[in-house]
Formats: structure tokens, sequence, C-alpha cells
């Protein structure tokens, strides 16, 4: 016999899904049959796999270690050599200044991305144990291009995950970046428009309000396949060529920041994508720069209440990788 107490990370879901994870070479039959003839119980009593678990809820195998064995495999982790930079940490959130040139999510399945140095730091320090990988995977809630570094959170628990998941799809949590644009700009601006993605390409388009207009006079345009977009910024240095920027994101769509900027005629430094090719080329001759200069470099939390009370209305800051800040003395002395 072999007894599992339900944590916080298992609590909330239904019986038969904490089971396929726990069983997860067992077939659906299998564990099903199993609780009819109350080999497997919860908390002493028969059910049938529809209950919803709470913490230190009881499950007891009435099975051989050998049967429990041959349906349940162990998850496979890809450990890596982690070197994280830790902003915060507490028992249900991670918050980490990413570098460049590190995924945030896997693309592909040989991918070495954030998340996995975030389980491998999490196994090492102890708050995370390969059993507990069985029933939950703590992962990242927002996510930053590969050549785009910052701020990044993470939940270590269920409840993390889905709290912080939850702020950041409600859009409560702000979020700022740093970058540096090719132009003088001098005035702190609010600016829409109307982004299109182009999954083949993995690019975007930005048309702004007042052509959208134009365009929706003409029966020009299908807006379904655009999405609403708003970016704030404020200049903090410029000369005649450059301007240091912090862009508030009031909406987060993919390459937002970039696209938004290069529509109005301000583009990102070294950003290939979308900036100007020539500019470009003479940076990364002067620099070295062979990506986008952009930082997420700041974030503050909403009012937050129970065990997310010690982040309430709190501000992060990452700050910018020596690069970025040696790019921008160079630019504005």
């Amino acid at each position: 016999m072999q007894e599992l107490i339900v944590s916080k990370n298992d609590a909330g879901q239904r019986l038969d899904k904490l089971l396929a994870k726990y069983l997860n070479k067992a077939p659906k039959s299998f564990y099903y049959k199993m609780l009819r003839k109350k080999n497997i119980t919860l908390n002493g009593k028969k059910a049938d796999g529809s209950e919803k678990l709470a913490v230190d809820d009881v499950i007891k195998f009435f099975l051989s270690d050998e049967t429990i064995a041959s349906f349940k495999e162990e998850v496979k982790v890809q450990k890596v050599n982690h070197n994280l930079s830790v902003l915060y940490e507490d028992a249900n959130v991670l918050i980490v200044n990413k570098p460049v040139g590190l995924l945030s999510q896997k693309a592909e399945k040989q991918d070495v991305s954030l998340n996995e140095h975030i389980i491998s730091y999490l196994l090492d320090t102890g708050s995370l144990t390969n059993e507990e990988l069985l029933h939950f995977r703590p992962g990242i809630c927002n996510r930053l291009d590969r050549n785009t570094s910052g701020i990044v959170v993470a939940g270590k628990s269920l409840i993390g995950l889905q709290t912080m998941s939850q702020i950041f799809h409600d859009r409560s949590i702000h979020k700022y970046y740093r970058c540096i644009v090719v132009g003088k700009m001098t005035k702190k601006e609010r600016i829409s428009g109307y982004l299109h993605k182009d999954e083949s390409s993995n690019k975007v388009t930005v048309i702004n309000t007042d052509e959208i207009e134009k365009k929706q006079l003409k029966n020009a345009i299908d807006l379904s396949q655009y999405d609403k977009i708003e970016t704030e910024y404020e200049p903090i240095l410029t000369n005649n060529d450059f301007t240091l920027l912090e862009v508030k994101l009031i909406t987060g769509k993919t390459h937002q920041i970039r696209a938004h900027l290069a529509s109005i005629s301000h583009p990102l430094i070294g950003d290939f994508k979308y900036g100007t090719d020539a500019m470009n080329r003479q940076i990364k001759q002067k620099f070295g720069l062979k990506h986008q200069l952009l930082h997420a470099y700041r974030i503050e939390f909403p009012k937050l209440e129970g065990e997310f009370q010690v982040l309430s209305n709190q501000e992060f800051i990452a700050k910018e990788p020596s690069f970025f800040k040696s790019i921008q003395k160079q630019i504005f002395g």
C-alpha cells in the first residue's frame, strides 16, 4: 500500500486528473476500475474520480509497489547549469532577470529555455522534488523574445502560477521596458494602432489608428484579423540621432514595442526585423549589436491580498545588461 497526501499544488483539481499524472502510464480504465473496487480510496472512502481535492486529503493505493511502479514513469528533467539572476523569491513566486539569447519557453524539443533553468534551480535549492514534478510543473507567467532581456515572473506553486498568470492576463501588473530608438523624441506620448501577426514569418504589421479609419471607409480591411494595441513611451535621454525611451506596455502583443515604434519611424537600434538595414549595419559595425536593444526594466504589482500581500504595490527593477549600458554611454555620453 502507498499513500499520497494532497499538497497545495495538487488541491483544487479532480481526483482523476491527479491520478492521470501520478499513474501516468496507466490507461484511464485502470484507475477507474481501481476506484470502483476500492483499491484506490480518498480519505478512507470509495471515490469515483470526480471529487475536488483539498490540501491534506489522503489518497491510498492498495496495490503492490511493483504494480504502481509499472504504471508510473518518472518525469525526465532536462537539468542545466543554471546561473539565474534572482530579483525576488518566496514560496509561490520567483522573479528573475533573463539574459539575452535565452528562450523563455522551448520552441523545439531539444531547446533549453528559461523554464529549464528555473526548474533546475528549484531542484538544486530544494524548493522542488522530482516526485512533485509528477503532479505540478513550475513555469513562467510572461514571455520575452530570445534577444530581449529583463524581468520574467514565474510561479513556483500552483497558486503562484495561477495568480501571476491572471495579473498578466488582466493587465493589472504594469510593465516597463528600456530601449534606444532611431531619431530625436522629446515628448511623452501614448499611441494606438492595430496589429496583425503573420504566423508563417513570425512578423507583425502595425497600422496606426488614422490609417485604419481610412481603410475602413474604403472597406479595404478586415479588422477581425487585427488586435487593438496601445503603447506609452517617455524619453529619458535624447540627442539629434537617438533616444533612450522608457516604454509602458498597455496591451501586450507579439513584437508590439518593436513594430509599433517602427511604424512611427522610430525603430529600435539593432532590430533587423523591423528597423532600417543601413542604420543597423552601422550600429552593428560600431557596437557589435546583432539584435534589438530592448530590456524589460521594471514591473509594478497591483494591490494583492492573502498569500501575495507581500507583493502588493511592490516595484522590481532589473538592471540593464552591461552591453546595453555601454552602448547607452557611448551614444549619450
